[in-house]
Parts: structure tokens; sequence; C-alpha cells
């Protein structure tokens, strides 16, 4: 029978492709874990590591074996965080994934809310693009990701939070800045700076803009949304910003955001968790406090 900790050594060894490394991860010596993937090779009567002098991988029989596996671990690690909560589902620790162009925008917002309904609970934020926040929820070492909903995120179980509007960043001596409302029919024939490839935002503003007649603006792509705010301050183009990342922002003469038309462009934010997720109730909780803190602040 293989055993837990069998498919926790196979899922070091993934991680940090070197023994010593992935025997270090897991408290044990290196003749110990090698022993005990070796045993686990002779059980199954397959070769799982592709061994070399300088690094080591997985065979494609090593591969397949660890997507099954990582979902037992998973499966394990809820069980056991369910059971240190039975006596009081609302706390322990808590680890959840934000992408660059919400985290400093919403948290702000939701924090204060969510520590004083859930005051026995420890967040753990981390932030990152929304690639390697998936990977990290299928792996468990996120309990759950609040961000913008893409067919791909199909697989885990979704919560819907809030819409979040766009709106057109102009600089005041640009043609459109004297309308208070716009269309995205006028930004056809527009070239639109947008972020760097990686950003789900990218790919979200620049099918609206598309849909429009707007081009992309390839002379520059940002690596932030406060790039692109200062590039449309400096007159250099135009470009669409989520809400939260304008409201509450300090005056700025050469600046000015326009509000579209309906239907307006937007995206919709949810708090993601993996199917069978255990802390159900812990998530409710969650979603209900973050609903009522953004219902206020994008009202209007």
């Amino acid at each position: 029978m293989i055993k837990i900790r069998e498919l926790e050594y196979l899922d070091a060894i993934e991680r940090h492709k070197h023994f010593g490394k992935a025997a270090e991860a897991c408290h044990v010596s290196q003749p110990t874990l090698s022993g005990q993937i070796i045993k686990l090779e002779e059980q199954l009567g397959v070769t799982l590591i592709e061994r070399h002098r300088r690094n080591i991988m997985l065979t494609p029989a090593g591969n397949q074996l660890l997507v099954k596996a990582r979902k037992v671990l998973n499966a394990a690690h809820d069980l056991e965080v369910t059971a240190k909560t039975l006596g009081d589902p609302l706390s322990g620790e808590m680890h959840i994934g934000l992408i660059p162009t919400l985290a400093p925008y919403l948290l702000p917002h939701i924090m204060s809310q969510l520590i004083g309904k859930l005051s026995r609970m420890e967040f753990f934020l981390h932030e990152n693009q929304t690639a390697d926040l998936i990977r990290s929820l299928d792996q468990g070492l996120l309990d759950a990701l609040i961000l913008p909903w893409l067919d791909e995120m199909k697989d885990f179980d979704a919560y819907d939070l809030f819409d979040e509007p766009f709106l057109l960043a102009v600089n005041k001596g640009h043609e459109l800045a004297k309308k208070k409302r716009v269309k995205l029919d006028d930004l056809k024939g527009c070239h639109v700076l947008t972020l760097e490839d990686g950003h789900c935002l990218r790919d979200q503003a620049l099918g609206y803009c598309f849909s429009a007649g707007a081009d992309e603006d390839k002379r520059f792509q940002a690596t932030s949304l406060e790039t692109l705010r200062y590039m449309v301050a400096s007159g250099i183009g135009i470009t669409l910003l989520p809400k939260l990342s304008v409201i509450d922002q300090p005056d700025n003469s050469e600046l000015t955001y326009i509000p579209f038309q309906q239907p307006m462009p937007s995206r919709r934010i949810v708090l993601l968790i993996r199917q069978n997720y255990t802390r159900g109730e812990t998530v409710r909780e969650i979603v209900a406090a973050i609903r009522a803190a953004m219902k206020i602040k994008l009202k209007g």
C-alpha cells in the first residue's frame, strides 16, 4: 500500500529537482528519502525518477502518479485542518492569494471587516500572477484565491464577490476628456496602453478594446497599474483601469477617469477554492464579509 509520506517525498522531488533539497524540505535524511522512492518504484514496478549527475526529474509515469498524489495530499491536508478546527471552525490559518492588479486596491477595504468578523483566524496574504496562484491553489499551498474569473478556472469552485467596472483613463488634454461618459465605440481607432504578458487584466482589457475597434499600443507594456497611470498622465496614451484602482486616488491635474455607458466593461471578481474543500463555513463567512464591504464601496 502506498503511504502518504512516500507521496510527499515524490512531491518534494518534483518541486526541488534535487534529492538533498527535497530531503531537507521533508525533514529526513537524503538516504531515507532516496530509499523510500526506490521501494515505491519497486512496489509499483515502474521508474518514477530520471536520475542525472546534475539534476533529477520525474518520468512520464512519475508525473502521472504525482497528479493523483497531489489530490491525495490536498485532501489529507484539508482533513487535518478540519480536524484541528472541529471545536472552532472559524479559527486557524487561512492562506489567500491575490493578483497585483487587485490586491493593493481591494485589501484596504476588506481586511478590517475580515479581521473583525473572524477574529480567531490568522490571515496570510500572497500576491502573485494568476497562473502561479492557480498552481499553488491546486497544489494545496493556498486555501483560496481572490481574482477575476477566467474560463480555465472551471475545475475549481467559485463564489461571486462583485463585478468591478473599468474606467477609461485619459490625459486631460485628450479629445475624449470632455465626455462625462464614453461608449466602447468611442475607442475605435485608438491605441490603448496595456500591461505586459502574464497579467489577466491585460487580456480582459484588450478583449474589450479589440471588440470596439481599438488597437494595442505596442510601444510600451507596463508592469503595474501605477506605471500605466503615470504614462497616461504624461500624455503618452490612454488605458482602461479597474474602478478600485481609481477610487480614493489623490487628485491628478493631468488625469481624468471617465465611466462607460451601459453595458459597462467589467471584470467578475470571485473567491476560488478547490473542489470538495472542507472549510465551507469559513469560506461562506469570508464571502459574506467581502460582498458587504464592496457593495458599499462600488455603489454608484
